[in-house]
């Protein structure tokens, strides 16, 4: 361990839900050291008589009816045992363990079967007693999960999580597992787990850490395609499985483009934290969307056409540089929050305006830099955020802060009404903020500096292996203040801990851009529109629909909320004409300049009623236009700046 990794004291001692206190206030120190002395002795004894390996193995050969089954053998001594399923799943922020997926749970000992009781409070917890003489339990289930979420007819995600029952009270560096891996027939598969060794039908693996096999997941497919990123140094690889074999097929410019995004993020880092790197790429329409990072690899869900489509493609450039950034910022360097020492403590999750919206605006920069998008792909990006963070009405009572702290219910909370009820804003609105420092740093400094030097001392550093160092807000503010001086606590408190009726444009505004409002669609939101198969009329009417009319969310300050529709409405008619997007486009472009109301024939349920939406200013999309009497920073932000990659 590394200065400044993370430590918990006292491993193997089971103190979540205690908290150890010195009552008698007049302890001499020499009984209170030796009293500190007496419970670090009880902790490394804890740990050396806790710590426990697990083989895992995982027969995959029904991943196509998404069906996986596990089987553990658990070194144990008689008495009562407690399991528990993993719950708090890193990434996701929040208790998202798939524990209602597990299915046909048996533990046996010697040929028997061993009864187990839930815990009726804690529902990831399996009590057991282990009968006299066992020194190993066997346990089995299936994990069974949702069809269109982590599999499809030709490919699979193996998420390791889903699959391990582990002893409480140990932390995940504590348990060593040894996994293998049966595949069906045929079928391919790529990971960041060492390989011990191929067997017929499968693979074996290495042992490690619980928290590095949870932290390493498998992509499988009859289809497959692996491809070298990098020559000479850590390996770096591009592993795609799709759902048929034309979906592999990329252009020279897009394999080039992701060769590139490996180099401008080691640019901007300075250093890399992995031994290897691999982005574990799904592409499937039925398979599930996913993006989630890991130290050494991450998981990239998409669609089956994203090498061929122009839109599906841009968001796959978003998706790699997101998760790709998150190798430095969210799993290297991780708020102290967020850096639980096993699956079952809760994270808190106030820095994520830093773990996802850093992350968030430095994935837009990268795939520019790179050139997987041009900078008006990144413009329309920037605008579209832009508009979305102005016009939402719920940052008039939850500061930015909120939406991050109840990251556990903002995740989990109904679409009907995202605009009022502000979501997960970090996201987006970290994204501006950041956008704002890094041009603010580039004005203060005369051009010397940017937010890639503060990424350089921040994440940067020399190569290691995967660690993690965690940070507070403190941290932040004394790495941005060692770049550039200047009031970053007021700065960020004013931006993140209070209500604030705008956006932080200062951005755009001080980046040599503005924000304005035209008929011309935005870029991003067709995007958008296209892979979500929605209608946004979100700076016209305030309102978002289905393909079908079905309202999803409107703005209750824009004409449609103040004329009374709300989600779950559904359009019957336009102006007197049948449901049509092309028929609600035709109005609302006909609107502009007119003086009689838009009116829609709306179903509530088993009820109709007419609504009179009074808007008359056309249709209208997000952009940023040059401000000529500003320096373009904007621009400087999306420079490359790495050497093109040698072959």
């Amino acid at each position: 361990m590394t200065p400044g990794e993370i430590a918990f004291p006292l491993t193997g001692v089971n103190m979540k839900h205690e908290t150890f206190k010195l009552k008698n206030r007049f302890v001499r120190r020499p009984a209170l050291v030796f009293l500190l002395l007496l419970l670090q002795s009880w902790g490394l004894t804890a740990l050396a008589q806790g710590a426990v390996g697990i083989g895992l193995d995982v027969d995959a050969t029904g991943a196509a009816r998404n069906v996986l089954r596990a089987r553990l053998t658990i070194p144990v001594k008689p008495g009562p045992l407690t399991l528990f399923y993993p719950k708090w799943i890193p990434g996701e922020h929040t208790p998202t363990g798939t524990i209602d997926d597990v299915m046909g749970l048996k533990l046996s000992a010697g040929g028997k079967p061993v009864p187990w009781t839930r815990d009726d409070v804690e529902m990831f917890a399996f009590h057991c007693e282990v009968p006299p003489g066992v020194s190993a339990l066997e346990v089995t289930f299936d994990d069974v999960s949702e069809p269109g979420t982590t599999a499809s007819a030709r490919l699979a995600r193996i998420k390791w999580n889903r699959l391990v029952l582990y002893p409480q009270g140990l932390n995940a560096d504590e348990v060593r597992v040894t996994a293998s891996l049966k595949l069906p027939a045929g079928w391919q598969y790529a990971t960041a787990l060492p390989q011990a060794g191929e067997r017929a039908g499968g693979v074996e693996f290495k042992e490690v850490s619980l928290e590095t096999l949870v932290d390493s997941p498998a992509i499988i497919g009859a289809n497959f395609r692996k491809v070298s990123l990098s020559s000479g140094g850590p390996l770096h690889e591009l592993d795609v499985a799709a759902d048929s074999p034309a979906a592999l097929e990329m252009k020279p410019e897009t394999l080039n483009g992701v060769r590139n995004l490996v180099g401008e993020a080691y640019a901007l880092f300075g250093a890399r934290h992995y031994n290897g790197y691999r982005f574990l790429l799904t592409l499937s329409d039925y398979g599930g969307a996913e993006g989630l990072e890991h130290h050494e690899s991450s998981e990239d869900g998409v669609g089956e056409k994203a090498f061929s489509d122009q839109n599906a493609l841009l968001d796959l450039g978003d998706l790699l540089g997101h998760e790709y950034t998150h190798s430095w910022n969210g799993k290297y360097r991780r708020p102290a929050g967020l850096a639980t020492p096993d699956f079952e403590r809760p994270m808190k999750g106030n820095l994520l305006w830093v773990y996802e919206g850093l992350t968030e605006y430095l994935g837009k920069v990268l795939p520019t830099r790179s050139g997987l998008w041009t900078p008006e792909n990144f413009r329309e990006a920037v605008a579209s955020v832009a508009a979305e963070m102005e016009n939402q009405t719920g940052r008039g009572w939850r500061p930015l802060v909120d939406t991050a702290v109840a990251v556990q219910l903002t995740y989990s909370s109904p679409r009907a009404w995202r605009n009022y009820r502000r979501r997960v804003d970090y996201y987006d609105e970290g994204l501006l903020i950041w956008l704002d420092a890094d041009v603010s740093i580039r004005r203060q400094s005369g051009g010397k500096l940017s937010l890639d030097d503060f990424c350089h001392r921040f994440h940067g550093g020399q190569d290691t292996p995967p660690a993690v160092r965690p940070y507070t807000f403190d941290d932040v503010v004394a790495a941005l203040n060692e770049v550039e001086p200047s009031d970053w606590r007021g700065f960020l408190n004013e931006r993140v801990n209070v209500l604030a009726p705008h956006a932080p444009l200062g951005g755009i505004t001080n980046g040599g851009w503005r924000l304005v409002y035209n008929e011309t669609p935005n870029g991003q939101i067709k995007m958008a529109e296209q892979l979500k198969k929605l209608i946004d009329l979100s700076y016209s009417l305030g309102l978002i629909l289905k393909e079908d009319g079905s309202v999803l969310d409107v703005n209750p300050e824009m004409a449609a909320g103040a004329a009374g529709l709300a989600p779950g409405m559904k359009i019957v008619t336009v102006n007197g004409r049948g449901w049509s997007a092309e028929a609600l486009h035709d109005a609302v472009a006909a609107s502009k300049g007119g003086s009689s109301p838009l009116e829609l024939l709306v179903e509530n349920g088993s009820f109709e009623q007419t609504y009179r939406l009074d808007y008359h200013g056309g249709e209208r999309y997000p952009h940023l236009e040059r401000d000529a009497s500003k320096p373009d920073i904007l621009s400087e932000v999306i420079k490359s700046h790495a050497s093109p990659p040698t072959r």
